[in-house]
């Protein structure tokens, strides 16, 4: 299979697993990741959820050439809108989903991690979308949540160029939020979806609402989703009992229940 699905106390690690291929998106392997997000989101046991790269040299290198060398216009449509609907479906996961980016994330690759909410770097891990090389257009939301992530300037510059960044300058304009020795990462990741996976899980729903909502909106709406979420969330168990573990300075025992 060219995606691995594993679970260990409350997070999940999906791994994209073509090796061969640099884990190339095919249409096999974006529908295999829509079909592990779709079922990851739905289940109530995963909290947190660490999205990495099978073998050594890439996280995943960019949508397959060679399936798409053949496609027709109609096909290149319908290609880029699985893309995004599996990119769409992992942005609106109930849980965290983090990149661990353990080499090249390029063009489809890039893509995916910026569909994920945080992304966490190894030192040998390369950024870009090199799209503009082959005379097309990012086609998986590149345009667009790159640029909502890094600002328009860097976005154009990637875009256009289809320049790679080096680890560190991805850290720098914000494109990751970690950077970590290759041999640490998924140990870090592991760390920060285990420190996730420990909060309220209505809360962590929310919260991810509540920023998407910045991205989607206008100011003065966007706080008025914050100020319904905010209340809501006193209207179930998880506020009451985070409350009274952090005055009774004990670890709190969530339930994941709250208003709707």
């Amino acid at each position: 299979m060219a995606v691995q699905v594993s679970r260990d106390e409350g997070v999940a690690v999906v791994t994209v697993d073509r090796p061969e291929a640099l884990n190339a998106l095919n249409s096999e392997t974006i529908a295999l990741l829509r079909e592990a997000a779709d079922e990851l989101s739905a289940d109530a046991s995963v909290r947190a959820v660490v999205l990495t790269g099978g073998g050594d040299s890439a996280f995943v290198a960019g949508a397959d050439i060679v399936e798409m060398s053949a496609l027709t216009a109609e096909e290149a449509r319908q290609f880029s809108a699985r893309g995004q609907a599996l990119m769409s479906a992992m942005e609106a996961a109930p849980q965290p989903w983090i990149a661990a980016v353990n080499g090249y994330a390029l063009g489809g690759g890039c893509e995916l991690a910026l569909a994920c909410d945080v992304r966490l770097a190894a030192d040998n891990a390369k950024f870009g979308q090199p799209e503009i090389g082959l005379a097309i257009t990012p086609g998986f939301g590149g345009t667009q949540r790159l640029s909502r992530n890094v600002g328009a300037g860097w976005a154009k510059y990637l875009v256009l160029s289809g320049r790679i960044l080096r680890a560190e300058e991805a850290l720098r304009i914000g494109l990751v939020q970690g950077l970590y020795p290759k041999d640490q990462l998924r140990a870090e990741a592991l760390k920060l979806a285990a420190e996730m996976a420990a909060k309220s899980t209505l809360a962590m729903r929310y919260c991810k609402t509540a920023v998407a909502a910045a991205e989607a909106t206008d100011l003065a709406t966007g706080q008025s989703v914050e100020q319904y979420l905010f209340s809501l969330c006193f209207a179930g168990q998880d506020q009451g009992e985070g409350m009274a573990a952090f005055l009774e300075k004990r670890a709190p025992s969530y339930e994941g229940r709250g208003g709707s």
